[in-house]
Formats: C-alpha cells, sequence, structure tokens
C-alpha cells in the first residue's frame, strides 16, 4: 500500500492552487462551526461511496481534521483510497491548526452551536463541580452526581453509546434552522 505524504499548510496552500481538492474529515458539526473555504466535508468512511464530482475529477486530494490527529490514524485508509483510485493524496500537517498558524484564513460561524463533544464536555464537567461543590457545602449525597456523571462517562467510553449528547442533540440550539 502507498503512504500518504504530510505537509505543512504553506505547501497545501500551493497544492490547492494546482486545483488540489481539500476534504475536511472532521463532523459536520465541527465543519459548520468553522472551516477552509472552498473544502468539501466528509469522513473517511463517506469518501468511497462519495459522488461529490470535485473529488471524482480531482487528480490530487488533500485531507486534514482540526489537529492533524484523525487524519493520521485514518492515513492508511485515506492512502489507500487514493491509490485505488490514481488519485494523489496529501495529509496537512496539523489541520485546521496549522493552517490558521500560517497566517490562512477560515469561515467562523458563530451561529452555529459549539460541537457535540465539547457541549458533552462542558456540561459533564460542570455537573461534577455543581456536585463537588454541592457535596461539601449542602450534603455528601451530592456526591452522588459525581458519580453518577463518572459512570455515563465510563459508559460511553466503553460501549461509544453516550446519552449525555443524545440529551444535548435534542435542545433548541442544536436543532437545524
Amino acid at each position: 500500500m502507498a503512504d500518504i505524504t504530510t505537509l505543512s499548510a504553506r505547501e497545501i496552500q500551493t497544492k490547492l492552487q494546482n486545483g488540489a481538492v481539500l476534504i475536511d474529515i472532521r463532523s459536520p458539526d465541527e465543519y459548520r462551526r468553522e472551516h477552509i473555504e472552498g473544502a468539501v466535508c466528509l469522513s473517511p468512511a463517506q469518501l468511497p461511496s462519495s459522488t461529490d464530482a470535485k473529488i471524482q475529477q480531482a487528480s490530487c486530494l488533500v485531507f486534514h481534521c482540526k489537529s492533524g490527529m484523525r487524519t493520521q490514524h485514518a492515513a492508511a485508509q485515506l492512502a489507500q483510497y487514493c491509490a485505488e483510485n490514481g488519485k494523489e493524496g496529501f495529509i496537512m500537517q496539523k489541520g485546521l491548526d496549522g493552517w490558521k498558524t500560517a497566517g490562512f484564513q477560515t469561515r467562523i460561524n458563530k451561529s452555529q452551536p459549539l460541537e457535540m463533544m465539547r457541549q458533552v464536555q462542558i456540561a459533564a464537567g460542570l455537573l461534577i463541580l455543581t456536585g463537588a461543590v454541592l457535596g461539601w457545602l449542602v450534603s455528601p449525597l451530592f456526591y452522588l452526581l459525581c458519580a453518577f456523571v463518572g459512570c455515563g462517562l465510563l459508559l460511553a467510553g466503553v460501549t461509544g453509546f453516550c446519552g449525555m449528547a443524545r440529551l444535548l442533540a435534542l435542545m433548541p440550539w442544536n436543532k437545524p434552522a
């Protein structure tokens, strides 16, 4: 299997100017909040079945995520796709963070809600902090709230099911307009 090369944001900028297609492998909610202009939002799992004309016609594909970690983890899958479809493939070093560090612009839409994982982290942290403070100031029974949230996070990590994310997805700010 062919390897996929990692390039800096400046090198990627040159590739894009020469017709490469930029593929953002982050989740759609992350993409809607902030993305690089012209990037196509597509997970590695969706890539083989994509009918996007830009991707089909491109000879060069550039992949990125937020920090570069997810893209590196998917590198073998991305390289295989490129090799099977006769495309040159690259990964952007440090992802969206590297793009911004290099001084390039992104399109930010602050009207979009925070990414679901950040919402879960905020809610879990707030519940744990509340349980700890109330357990200390009011009654030790409030420490059970910390234990409950901890068990939920453990369950989410082990099974992949996050009840808090499902609950937060029902909130009005996460509903499409």
